[in-house]
């Protein structure tokens, strides 16, 4: 059997083990094309690949070649993105039905992959209740049908290729990364080095009739259990992967024992990429004096010794082979502190979902008329009235009623549903009043413009309530240019007393009016919470923040999302209590700059 896709021998990984910079593993091109020829000899113990890649010709070589390995007759079927539960799962068979008079069911995509390979399209935009359907077909190995009359329990086995075309932190749900073994990223890989692949259908068969003799013993388990330890990894069913992948590495090169070479393959395919941890380093000796020579153990004592210690050594040996096979973006992750533990679904702010009578994604179908712009789903109106045909028929001919070839009732009509991401409007309310002016107008200014050219990118909008003197007032209604509001916020003065009241009721009516209209405002009150001005004019430093507390409770129960920045030099517990009754998330940032100003607020309102 010839292997171009080399492996290692743990010889060859251990002796770069005490300097871990020079430790290369195979290419990643090889460790790809080995992920692929694993999850062929043990689709469902592997569960298979989440493949990070956008479409290009790199992707599509994996594709061929995992595809090229399967034996014949294997099935294959593509899930696309907005799929309805009728062909995931299956249910009534329309043609069939009304042809017959009887409900006739028609097999889902779940059921036409058993014992092949389901491809997710775009599966970092799968809808959760897709994805938590997929879940429960793989975890219970059958699809279970209970719609439009029909109640079936069918055998579904199969394995995912979860295709992530997601830029940045946009990624799969933790939920169905965790039931793949191998997660393969192509997008660092030149095409000059997606080469062919050497394995062929007769290794991959010879390798699935090995596979049920090859056993792993239970200190390997415990190897591979402490290695994702070590790395952090949450989940025990990575580490359940990880001993499938390495019986099938084991049967892939012809052995029946797993060896150590097969748990530093399974480490480095496996849990290296899952790793949210560097493991922790060892203490430095202690300076202290050597004991006392212990009188000399008999030879039960010293086997006994050797054998505590062998699991030990292997486990540190398999953790540093797995080490070194850690993917440069994340290892330089964990070495800065920042742990991630789960990819983020979307990326930048984004709006809420909402319902939509004609637009946006399909959500699905509800019972009821069409009004108001909404639209009738024929095809599904037609699947609800289809079983009830034939009594329909017999009643009409009992009452006498001539019979109609097809009789649609009121009750059939289905209407469909639609949700779409909503436009998100951030509003400014800037204190511009004299205790604030000549410490952070300026940057509040800088940080407007800065999160402008941020939202002009993703279509959101800006607005800006300025509030000083004795009132507040609309400086830049929701807008996205870039030209109207320099203008604007060039010409924003500072001075007199702090209307804190008046200046979140202002910003209150802009945020109701957006949500009114199917937006999502988010506010951002950027003050020293120093209110000395009610909303009639009139001074009074009690009277003023009390009518400020009032205006942020009125906030919380719209429940308008709202962030209270205190841009006072030393932060007083006036803008945290302000920031409790408003329910917001209270930031004090009294030695922050324009930039940092929009770090903040991107942050927080992502």
């Amino acid at each position: 059997m010839s292997q171009t896709v080399a492996v290692p021998s743990m010889a060859a990984a251990a002796a770069p083990i005490t300097t871990p910079p020079a430790v290369k593993g195979p290419a990643p091109w090889d460790d790809a094309v080995l992920a692929a020829v694993l999850m062929t000899i043990e689709p469902r113990g592997t569960g298979g690949v989440a493949l990070r890649a956008l479409p290009g010709p790199v992707r599509e070589m994996w594709l061929s070649i995992l595809y090229d390995l399967q034996p014949p007759g294997t099935p294959r079927r593509r899930v696309p993105l907005h799929v309805t539960d009728g062909r995931l799962l299956g249910g009534l068979d329309l043609a069939a039905t009304l042809r017959s008079g009887r409900p006739v069911a028609e097999q889902g995509l779940l059921v036409e992959a058993d014992g092949g390979i389901l491809e997710l399209a775009m599966a970092e935009r799968i809808a959760p209740g897709t994805v938590a359907r997929i879940n429960l077909a793989f975890d219970t190995g059958e699809v279970i049908l209970e719609r439009d009359g029909l109640a079936r329990r069918t055998p579904s086995r199969f394995a995912m290729i979860a295709l992530d075309e997601g830029i940045g932190d946009e990624g799969l749900s933790s939920a169905l990364l965790d039931r793949l073994a191998f997660h393969v990223d192509l997008n660092t890989i030149p095409y000059d080095a997606a080469v062919s692949c050497d394995y062929d259908l007769e290794d991959i068969q010879a390798a699935r009739a090995l596979l049920g003799s090859v056993t792993i013993n239970d200190a390997q388990i415990q190897t591979l259990c402490g290695v994702a330890l070590a790395l952090g990894i949450p989940s025990l069913r990575a580490s359940i992967l990880a001993c499938h992948a390495a019986r099938a590495h084991a049967a892939l090169n012809g052995r029946t024992l797993v060896t150590d070479e097969d748990l530093a393959a399974a480490g480095r395919l496996v849990l290296a990429p899952r790793a949210t941890q560097l493991p922790p380093m060892e203490p430095p000796p202690d300076a202290e004096p050597p004991p006392p020579e212990p009188q000399e153990p008999d030879q039960e004592q010293d086997q006994a010794k050797d054998s505590s210690q062998e699991p030990r050594a292997l486990e540190e040996m398999i953790l540093e082979a797995t080490k070194a096979a850690i993917p440069a973006g994340l290892l330089a992750q964990l070495q800065a502190g920042k742990v991630r533990r789960t990819r983020s679904r979307s990326t930048g702010k984004a709006g809420a979902m909402r319902n939509a009578p004609s637009r946006g994604r399909p959500a699905g179908v509800l019972r009821g008329e069409p009004r108001a712009g909404q639209r009738l789903n024929i095809i599904e109106t037609l699947r609800a009235a289809a079983p009830w045909q034939r009594i329909r028929r017999e009643e009409r001919l009992r009452a006498g009623k001539p019979v109609n070839r097809l009789e649609i009732r009121p009750d059939d009509f289905r209407i469909s549903r639609f949700k779409h991401k909503s436009e998100s409007t951030t509003i400014f309310v800037v204190d511009a009043s004299g205790s604030s002016a000549l410490h952070r107008l300026a940057e509040a200014k800088g940080a407007v413009e800065l999160l402008l050219a941020d939202c002009y990118v993703r279509r959101d909008q800006v607005a800006l309530v300025a509030f000083g003197g004795q009132g507040a007032e609309v400086l830049l209604p929701p807008t996205r240019s870039l030209v109207r509001a320099k203008r604007c916020l060039a010409g924003l003065p500072g001075g007199g007393g702090t209307p804190l009241a008046a200046g979140i009721d202002l910003g209150m009516l802009i945020a109701d009016g957006i949500q009114r209209r199917g937006g999502t405002p988010i506010l951002i009150l950027m003050t020293d919470g120093r209110a000395n001005v009610a909303r009639d004019g009139t001074g009074g430093r009690t009277r003023a923040f009390e009518e400020a507390l009032a205006s942020a409770r009125l906030v919380r129960a719209l429940e308008i999302t709202a962030l209270v920045i205190d841009i006072s030099p030393r932060p007083q517990p006036q803008g945290r209590e302000l920031a409790k009754e408003m329910g917001a998330l209270y930031l004090p940032l009294p030695h922050a700059d324009a930039r940092a100003l929009n770090d903040a607020v991107r942050a927080t309102t992502r």
